[in-house]
């Protein structure tokens, strides 16, 4: 569906040369769908000027949140937040071996078809998860975190087209702000620590300490992934100092374009954890991100999962929510990035994932949850739905808003008639929150480069109004499964009846499950 395009704006003080290739380029775009157009000439103006001049690109939009957020959250103008001070302290050395014997046992062949699980366990995740839940619920003020996202490396092994959250330029946490920062969460209640990057395993010796100290302060600890450097010697050092999960970020079953987070490089290690998982007493689960060159990955690695009897928890690719740093370079020509095109394809894989949570398959994400990705790739896009249509072909517009509004949640009419993804109570800054690699705080993982000051370990500055008006326009653009699973259990009926499948009457050995109405 050609649009008129006209990029005369761009010539006033250009040279002859550039104008030839500025015409060049609007005869291009007149020939191109208008989705194309739309995400191209969305932030035309502001394309870095080290891009080569006339270069022709499948761009994305730098940034999907409205403007005014965008400009309020990455300002030049204002100053940065403080880094947390250093106060000289350290971690402390962990004993290894603590459970000498675990050492040579190397796990059952096979995966048991139920897990039990002992009171140990039991008792952590209580710890953990059920009673910071109940202490949110019940005493006074808006921040009683729940998950903590330590990001105690910012640099990574592998570079994943999509992903903007990393920067080998950034060093790493020192300890004296991983032991502050441990501390820190344990005064406001959380119990739940993820350690993230970039890639956490960079430094194994650093995540064997802070597993260690955090655990023994009483955390329910997860590492996430990539499991490149997940070699069996380090895994046995963090599951004898007493992580509770392992979180394996996994795109495709071998390296592809933009996708090098791959089962098949990972797999000797990911399968000794698969083992050992019986003997030292964690979960191991897949992240997998939906892009729209690995969905029949998805299905390859759901089935293994199955097979593995673990859990699998998908997000949909998305583009930067906020205007990235120089670090990324993946903008243009991404081959991850979710086209119109690819709509119907991509609702089919949904309706396969949703018949196979309805199976018994452990997924970390709500059936509803999973519906809603239909509505999201189409809100997040960029492109006028109405005019569009619900394909993505043109081919269907107007007729089949009143269809698609009925059946598919997660879209919701405003009252000038326009559609929005509609709000879903987003609870960051409230009950989660992320440490940068200094000890700045920041609600949630997209934030991570905002220059937005919400302060530190030593000072947090959560506003509660600044964070509830930012939100009116940033959950529209924001598809995170952690945050969205926080703000559905923020209802006691939900989670009465998860208690009461889960735990009650299965004892935990359904494995990981969504919290479902």
């Amino acid at each position: 569906m050609p649009i008129k395009c006209n990029l005369s704006a761009l010539k006033g003080s250009s040279g002859n040369q550039s104008h030839r290739s500025i015409n060049k380029l609007e005869l291009y775009l007149n020939r191109q769908p208008e989705w194309y157009v739309s995400c191209l000439i969305t932030r035309l103006e502001g394309f870095p000027e080290s891009e080569p001049k006339g270069k022709i690109m499948t761009a994305a939009p730098k940034f999907r949140i409205d403007v005014a957020i965008n400009d309020l959250l990455i300002s030049a103008s204002q100053r940065p937040p403080a880094p947390a001070e250093s106060k000289g302290l350290s971690l402390p050395d962990p004993v290894f071996p603590q459970f000498p014997e675990r050492l040579n046992d190397p796990g059952p062949e096979a995966p048991p078809e139920k897990r039990k699980w002992g009171l140990d366990y039991i008792y952590r995740a209580s710890r953990g998860w059920l009673l910071p839940y109940v202490r949110s619920r019940v005493m006074p003020g808006e921040f009683h975190p729940i998950t903590a996202y330590l990001f105690i490396e910012y640099k990574c092994n592998l570079d994943c087209w999509y992903c903007w959250s990393y920067n080998n330029k950034v060093k790493g946490m020192t300890e004296d702000v991983a032991r502050r920062s441990i501390d820190w969460l344990h005064d406001h209640g959380c119990r739940v620590l993820a350690l993230m990057g970039g890639e956490p395993l960079l430094r194994p010796d650093f995540v064997h300490k802070v597993v260690n100290y955090a655990a023994k302060r009483g955390f329910w600890v997860y590492v996430a992934t990539n499991g490149r450097l997940l070699r069996p010697e380090v895994a046995d050092r963090l599951g004898d100092a007493g992580v509770s999960a392992f979180n394996f970020a996994m795109d495709a079953w071998d390296v592809k374009p933009g996708l090098p987070k791959a089962l098949v490089p990972a797999r000797k290690n990911l399968e000794y954890v698969l083992r050992k998982q019986y003997v030292n007493g964690y979960v191991v689960f897949f992240n997998i991100n939906i892009c729209r060159n690995n969905l029949e990955d998805v299905r390859l690695l759901t089935e293994y999962a199955r097979d593995c009897r673990v859990a699998t928890d998908y997000h949909i690719n998305e583009t930067p929510m906020l205007e990235p740093g120089d670090h990324f370079k993946h903008l243009y020509e991404n081959p991850t990035y979710i086209r119109p095109e690819d709509w119907r394809a991509i609702d089919q894989l949904v309706d396969w994932l949703i018949e196979k949570n309805r199976a018994g398959y452990q997924m970390v994400n709500s059936v509803q949850r999973l519906q809603e990705i239909k509505a999201f790739i189409r809100m997040s896009s960029g492109v006028e739905l109405k005019e569009y249509g619900w394909n993505g072909d043109g081919t269907n517009g107007n007729g089949s808003q009143s269809r698609a509004l009925a059946s598919v949640p997660g879209i919701v009419e405003r009252a000038d008639g326009d559609l929005q993804f509609a709000e879903w109570n987003c609870r960051a800054g409230q009950n989660n929150v992320i440490i940068r690699t200094d000890g700045t705080v920041a609600p949630c993982f997209p934030m991570y480069g905002a220059s937005y000051d919400w302060g530190n370990i030593d000072r947090s500055k959560f506003d509660h109004e600044q964070l509830a008006g930012m939100k009116k326009t940033c959950q529209q653009h924001c598809f995170s499964t952690l945050n969205h699973n926080l703000a559905y259990c923020y209802n006691d009926a939900r989670v009465i009846k998860w208690l009461w499948g889960n735990v009650i009457k299965n004892k935990f050995q359904g494995g990981m499950r969504s919290f479902e109405d």
